[in-house]
């Protein structure tokens, strides 16, 4: 799988500013790890939101509040309510509706209940040796929730099918340069967690493009 070495900027990019009085609104006083979480997660709630009222206002053809053009026939149709799966928890989100049901959102498509991270702390932890029922487990745990064997085993089937097509992908006819290298883990093996050593080639481009050739 190519790998394109990391800039400076992709290290250490440059966050939005928060206005003040936005901040002033969330924060009254001293606040606990709880209250912070509390409104974080409102905070992600309206920006999603609000991207998604955007989405809709682009299929459109015109922003909310706005009149409507005569030559379009569709139109906002109030919201339906659903949860997501987020890096945090639980997050129930207000998705936006049109009136012939066409809109198709991007940020969240139609039947995702999972939002953009969650998946990669299922996959991480499958790496990592814990079977479906410790993973279900942990996920009740942190985040009150409960996800079924089949949606843990559906994310992690979804990872298999991309490892084999890595796998069987066509290699560059030439690298100049070609490192090999093993990284010690921890897997969990009948039972017992050990330590085990991954093995793997990593092949240069004439550009500099670091290629991982095999694991």
């Amino acid at each position: 799988m190519p790998t394109k070495k990391k800039s400076a900027n992709a290290t250490a990019r440059e966050l939005p500013s928060i206005p003040q009085e936005l901040i002033e609104q969330f924060v009254k006083g001293p606040m606990s790890a709880e209250a912070i979480q509390d409104a974080s997660m409102a905070f992600k709630k309206a920006l999603i939101e609000r991207a998604l009222g955007a989405e809709l206002g682009h299929h459109l053809g015109y922003p909310q509040g706005a009149e409507r053009p005569k030559e379009s026939t569709n139109q906002r149709n109030g919201k339906s309510s659903k949860t997501v799966l987020t890096d945090d928890g639980p997050l129930r989100l207000d998705i936006p509706r049109d009136r012939d049901g066409s809109f198709a959102p991007i940020l969240i498509p139609k039947h995702e209940r999972r939002f953009t991270g969650f998946d990669d702390k299922i996959i991480a932890m499958y790496a990592r040796g814990m079977t479906v029922r410790e993973i279900r487990a942990f996920l009740s745990e942190q985040y009150g929730t409960d996800v079924s064997h089949d949606f843990i085993s559906s994310v992690t089937d979804a990872v298999m099918e991309e490892v084999g097509a890595w796998q069987q992908r066509p290699l560059e006819p030439m690298y100049p340069v070609i490192f090999f290298d093993a990284l010690r883990v921890k897997i969990r093996d009948e039972g017992l967690v050990c330590n085990k050593a991954i093995y793997l080639a990593l092949g240069v481009l004439p550009d500099g493009t670091r290629d991982i050739l095999g694991i």
